[in-house]
C-alpha cells in the first residue's frame, strides 16, 4: 500500500488528470504531472509540474524520482521513454498502453478474447482501400490506426466512390464496415491489484460529430439486457492485460449484442457522472486502486443522473445552470474555447 502523503505522478496535463489529481488530494495525496504542452490544466490543482517531452529520458527519470507510483490520463503517451521511469510502478501497466495505441492491436486483443468487433481491414495504400470495399462494402469508416479520438483521424466512406478522394501520407490505416446498432453504452471497471472488480452502471451515450455529448444512467432496459455480457468481455479485458486501475471499453448495443468499438486505459468521459452520481467516483477508485487501497462502493447516488458536455464557444450562463441545486458544474479552466474542445461538463441528479 502507498500511504497519504506520497506522491503520484500523472503523465498527462489535461482534464482527466485535473479531476484525478482533485481526488487524491482529497484522500491525502500529492501529485506530480508530467505534461509537455504549455497549458496543463492538471498542474493548477497538482504540487508540481515536470514540462518536458516525452523523450527527455533525464526528465522523466528526475519526475520519477519524486513519485511513489506512476499512473496516465491519456492512452497517447509514447511507451518507450517510459523505461526511465525505472522500478517506479507505472499502473495501468506499459502492455495496456500498447494495446490501446493501435486499433488494429486492440481489435486483436478483444476478438482472441472472443468480443464482437466491427469487420475491418488494414489499409496502407489504395490498392489495400478497394479491398477493404471488396471484401467489407461501404458504408464504412477509415480511421488512423494510432492518435485518433474524439472523431479526428476519421473519414467517413459513405459509397465506393468517396475512397476516390482519399490521399496516403504512409500512415497505418484501418477500415471499419459501419454497425447497424439502436445505443452507444460504455462499460467501467475498476480492477484492484489483488484482482477485485468493481462497475458502474453503464452510461447510455450519444455522441455529435464524433464527441460524447451526453451520457445517461441508468440506460434503457434494451442496453441494460446487454450490459451482462460487455461486463464479461471487460473482465477478461482487465484480467488478461493484469490490469490496476479503471478501464473503460465502449460498445455498440445491436440487435445481435453487444459490439466492441475502443477501449480506454484510463478514466473516461462518460464516466464523469460519477463524482456526484455514484458513492465513489471512477476518479477516486482510480487512485485506491493504483495505491493499493480497498475500492469504494459504485452504487448510484440518485435515481438518475445526466451528464453534459460542454463543448467549443457555446455561450452559456453559468449562473442560470446553479440556480438549480440538481446541476453540478465543472468547468476545466482550459484559457482558449475552441470547435470541437471539451472545456467542462454539467451533471444532474434526477429525483
Amino acid at each position: 500500500m502507498i500511504p497519504p502523503g506520497e506522491t503520484i505522478g500523472i503523465l498527462g496535463g489535461g482534464q482527466l488528470g485535473r479531476m484525478l489529481a482533485i481526488a487524491a488530494a482529497r484522500l491525502g495525496y500529492r501529485c506530480h504531472v508530467y505534461a509537455p504542452e504549455a497549458e496543463a490544466i492538471a498542474a493548477e490543482v497538482c504540487a508540481q509540474w515536470t514540462r518536458a517531452e516525452w523523450s527527455d529520458a533525464a526528465a522523466m527519470a528526475a519526475f520519477a524520482a519524486d513519485c511513489a507510483v506512476v499512473t496516465y490520463e491519456f492512452e497517447n503517451v509514447p511507451v518507450a521513454p517510459l523505461l526511465a521511469l525505472g522500478a517506479v510502478p507505472l499502473l495501468p501497466n506499459a502492455r495496456a498502453l500498447e494495446v490501446a495505441q493501435d486499433r488494429l492491436n486492440e481489435k486483436r486483443f478483444v476478438s482472441g478474447l472472443g468480443g464482437t468487433t466491427a469487420p475491418y481491414h488494414v489499409v496502407d495504400t489504395a490498392e489495400d482501400l478497394q479491398q477493404a470495399l471488396d471484401q467489407i462494402g461501404s458504408p464504412g469508416i477509415l480511421k488512423t490506426r494510432r492518435e485518433g479520438y474524439d472523431g479526428k483521424g476519421q473519414w467517413r466512406i459513405m459509397a465506393d466512390h468517396d475512397a476516390e478522394a482519399v490521399t496516403f501520407s504512409g500512415e497505418p490505416l484501418l477500415y471499419e464496415g459501419f454497425v447497424h446498432f439502436f445505443a452507444e453504452f460504455s462499460v467501467i471497471l475498476c480492477r484492484g491489484a489483488d484482482g477485485t472488480v468493481v462497475f458502474w452502471d453503464s452510461a447510455e451515450n450519444t455522441h455529435v460529430g464524433g464527441i460524447l455529448a451526453r451520457s445517461v444512467v441508468p440506460a434503457s432496459d434494451a442496453v441494460q439486457a446487454q450490459v451482462p455480457a460487455a461486463r464479461a468481455l471487460a473482465e477478461k479485458v482487465a484480467a488478461a492485460l493484469d490490469y490496476v486501475g479503471v478501464l473503460t471499453l465502449e460498445f455498440f448495443a445491436t440487435e445481435a449484442g453487444p459490439v466492441f468499438n475502443e477501449m480506454a486505459p484510463r478514466v473516461h468521459n462518460s464516466g464523469h457522472w460519477t463524482i456526484e452520481g455514484a458513492l465513489t467516483s471512477q476518479f477516486e477508485n482510480h487512485v485506491r486502486a493504483i495505491c493499493g487501497l480497498p475500492l469504494g462502493a459504485t452504487a448510484l447516488a440518485a435515481p438518475q443522473v445526466e451528464m453534459r458536455n460542454i463543448i467549443g464557444d457555446a455561450a452559456e450562463d453559468w449562473a442560470t445552470i446553479l440556480t438549480d441545486p440538481a446541476n453540478h458544474l465543472h468547468l476545466y479552466g482550459k484559457a482558449a474555447a475552441r470547435p470541437g474542445r471539451k472545456m467542462g461538463h454539467v451533471t444532474r441528479l434526477c429525483w
